[in-house]
């Protein structure tokens, strides 16, 4: 089994939860979401910002997150972005989704169902 491929796969499923629940929380600029997803996987999750970026472009298109420019002095310009109301209603729905997923998975390779 091609683990690279699976892994690849997981990320991309999860990439959309992610991003929209660091953003839930307050908002975030790229290089900041990705030094998170990083250090609160412990690793072993890297969003690259060559792909970062697409993925926040296709959120904001489709009405899940609002970027805005903000200039602190003595700092470069950056796009901060924040989840919308309509990111809030995908966001709780896909965590119902991805926790129906796991306790599902949970279920089949779990050792309590002898």
């Amino acid at each position: 089994m091609n683990t690279r491929a699976l892994d690849r796969e997981l990320k991309r499923g999860s990439a959309e939860l992610l991003i929209l629940s660091l953003l839930d929380a307050r908002p975030r600029h790229g290089y900041e979401l990705s030094k998170l997803i990083h250090a609160r996987s412990g690793g072993q999750l890297t969003f690259h910002i060559d792909s970062l970026y697409p993925l926040l472009y296709r959120l904001e298109e489709r009405g899940w997150i609002k970027g805005a420019w903000v200039e602190k002095a003595g700092e470069r310009r950056r796009r901060f972005y924040k989840v919308t109301a309509a990111g809030r209603q995908v966001l709780a729905q896909q965590r119902k989704t991805w926790a129906a997923f796991v306790e599902a998975v949970r279920r089949v390779t779990g050792s309590d169902h002898a």
